[in-house]
């Protein structure tokens, strides 16, 4: 009897095994490709990647690089990534359409991808900020300040997907507010503060009254809060998207910036790792879009607001 119990302990044990070797599959290599180093949106975003990677493995090897917005440059990254034999793709597509060829190239190489920030064809799974609700709690913020009722500006920025979200979760808010009077809605600041700065200025000298507008992110609104200065022009409230170190500035000084809806890079970052170790054990999302809530930042909650550089 005990000999019979002995050899179906050993043959479970076998059995068992295999599963838990898949199930602790460690991440060795990965490669990081996304739009611009040089805003720390994206330097969060990479932290928080190599901090997660490093967790679940400490010898497993990094490579973040900055595509600079340009897909040739993204392709080669990928190209390279591949060649380099990494377990898992972050990817911020530059063009959430063209980057497909490449990603689906990764896969059957049998890498796993994984979108960050915006959509991207091709990846197992995307994790970004829920971008409509974003765009919701910022105007309705401005909706609150103004009272319900006065002029705005919805001051666009470049088609990709998180910008697309913003507009539209903004879009939706202010058709319930019927006082609401959209000046302008389809100028692209470029998602910069010389952007921000140059459509402001057009706006401005187009429209004699302004009350409040709302910019897809940060840079965008502190361009737009130049312009109204330079133009002595006063009492608009400025809300946006990001929550990034400029605006915490911003809210904390004399400027007609009133709110911005965060995001966590970091979060979306360590997210996303998590979601590439369980891909590599065979292990597939709930869903494969991930979408992490936004809070708003005030004037008034500034001081307890966890930012993009804050120690983790």
């Amino acid at each position: 009897m005990r000999k019979s119990l002995f050899a179906l302990a050993v043959i479970a044990a076998a059995i068992a095994a295999p599963a838990a070797q898949a199930q602790t599959k460690q991440i060795k290599n990965v490669g990081i490709t996304l739009g611009s180093m040089g805003n720390p949106f994206f330097v969060s975003l990479a932290k928080g990647a190599e901090a997660k990677v490093k967790q679940l493995n400490p010898a497993a090897k990094v490579t973040a690089l900055s595509a600079d917005y340009d897909l040739n440059k993204q392709f080669s990254q990928i190209d390279g990534f591949i060649s380099a034999g990494v377990d898992l793709i972050l990817v911020n597509a530059v063009d959430a359409k063209a980057i497909e060829p490449a990603l689906n190239k990764a896969k059957k190489a049998g890498i796993a991808v994984v979108g960050v920030d915006v959509a991207a064809n091709g990846a197992d799974a995307t994790v970004q900020t829920n971008n409509v609700q974003a765009g919701e709690i910022a105007c309705q913020f401005i909706v609150e300040k103004l009272g319900g009722k006065g002029n705005v500006i919805i001051q666009n920025g470049p088609q990709v997907s998180a910008v697309i979200d913003r507009v539209n979760g903004c879009k939706s808010v202010f058709k319930k507010n019927p006082d609401i009077k959209v000046l302008s809605d389809d100028q692209d600041a470029k998602g910069s503060r010389e952007g921000g700065l140059n459509v402001m200025q057009n706006h401005l000298t187009r429209f004699p009254k302004i009350d409040a507008v709302f910019t897809i992110n940060d840079p965008q609104a502190i361009g737009t809060d130049l312009a109204a200065r330079q133009l002595n022009r006063k009492n608009i409230v400025i809300a946006s998207v990001d929550g990034a170190p400029d605006i915490e500035g911003a809210l904390k000084a004399d400027t007609q910036v009133q709110a911005s809806a965060s995001q966590d890079p970091f979060m979306i970052a360590q997210k996303a790792v998590e979601i590439g170790q369980g891909l590599l054990n065979g292990q597939k999302p709930a869903q494969p879009m991930v979408l992490l809530p936004s809070t708003l930042v005030t004037r008034a909650n500034v001081k307890d607001y966890k930012g993009w550089s804050a120690p983790r």
